[in-house]
C-alpha cells in the first residue's frame, strides 16, 4: 500500500501531521520539498520583441505543401 502523509522536518526530526495508517514496521521513502534556487542567468520576465530580427517566416508560409499533392 502506498500512502502519502504530509509533515515537516525540524532539527533532525520528521514530524507527521497525521497518524500513519500502519500498525507494524514498514519501509518509508522520505522526499524533501525545498524551493529550488532562482536561476540568476535567466531574465525574470519576458521581454516583448526580444527575438526581433532573429525569426523569419517565408513568403509562401500559407501555400499548400507539394508533398501533400497526392492526397488532395
Amino acid at each position: 500500500m502506498l500512502t502519502a502523509i504530509k509533515g515537516y522536518y525540524d532539527h533532525g526530526r520528521i514530524v507527521l501531521q497525521e497518524e500513519a495508517p500502519v500498525q507494524s514496521k514498514a519501509d518509508v521513502i522520505i522526499t524533501f520539498l525545498t524551493e529550488s534556487p532562482v536561476d540568476e542567468t535567466r531574465p525574470a520576465q519576458r521581454i516583448p520583441g526580444g527575438l526581433k530580427g532573429q525569426v523569419t517566416i517565408p513568403d509562401d508560409f500559407n501555400a499548400p505543401l507539394d508533398d501533400l499533392h497526392d492526397y488532395m
